[in-house]
C-alpha cells in the first residue's frame, strides 16, 4: 500500500499558478499530428518569430511542433518516431494523463461532430450528452484521448 506524503506547509501558496503554459505530447510521426491538431482541430502552429526561442532549433529540424488554443495554452508535439505505447490498441490505457479536452460553443458541436466524422477520426465514446452538456471522445494519431465538449444549450 502506498503511503500519502505528509507536508508541514503548502509549497506553493494558493493562486500562485496562474494557468496552463504549455502541454507537451510525445508523437510517433510529426506530421500526422501536425495535420491532426493544425487542420482537423483547427490550432494554429506558432511559425517564425511565434516560436518560443528555447524551441526554435527543434523546430528547425522538424523534431518538435508547436500549436496555441484560443486561450493561449500552448500544445508541444516532440517527436519520437520509435514511440509505442505498451499496447497497439487505443483503447488499453497507456499513461496516467486520461484525456485532453477542448470546450466548444454548443451551437458549433454538431459541425465538430460531422468534420471528425468525414476525416474518418476514431471515434471512442460518443457524441454523448449528459446534464453538463455534450461531448465526444476520439483519438489523436498516436492514440491519446481527446475530447471535444461544450455546455447545454441556454433555454
Amino acid at each position: 500500500m502506498t503511503q500519502t506524503p505528509t507536508f508541514n506547509h503548502p509549497l506553493l501558496q494558493p493562486g500562485s499558478l496562474r494557468k496552463v503554459h504549455h502541454i507537451a505530447f510525445n508523437v510517433k510521426d510529426i506530421q500526422a499530428s501536425r495535420y491532426f491538431y493544425g487542420t482537423i482541430l483547427g490550432l494554429h502552429e506558432l511559425t517564425g518569430e511565434e516560436v518560443p526561442s528555447t524551441l526554435k532549433e527543434l523546430v528547425a529540424t522538424g523534431k518538435v511542433a508547436n500549436f496555441v488554443t484560443p486561450d493561449g495554452t500552448v500544445i508541444d508535439l516532440f517527436s519520437e518516431p520509435d514511440l509505442n505505447p505498451p499496447d497497439p490498441d487505443p483503447k488499453q490505457a497507456f499513461t496516467r494523463a486520461n484525456h485532453l479536452a477542448f470546450d466548444i460553443d454548443p451551437n458549433q458541436f454538431d459541425e465538430a461532430v460531422k468534420v471528425l466524422q468525414q476525416n474518418d477520426i476514431v471515434i471512442d465514446q460518443g457524441p454523448v450528452t449528459r446534464p453538463t452538456g455534450r461531448g465526444i471522445y476520439f483519438y489523436d494519431p498516436d492514440g491519446f484521448i481527446i475530447e471535444i465538449r461544450c455546455d447545454p444549450l441556454e433555454s
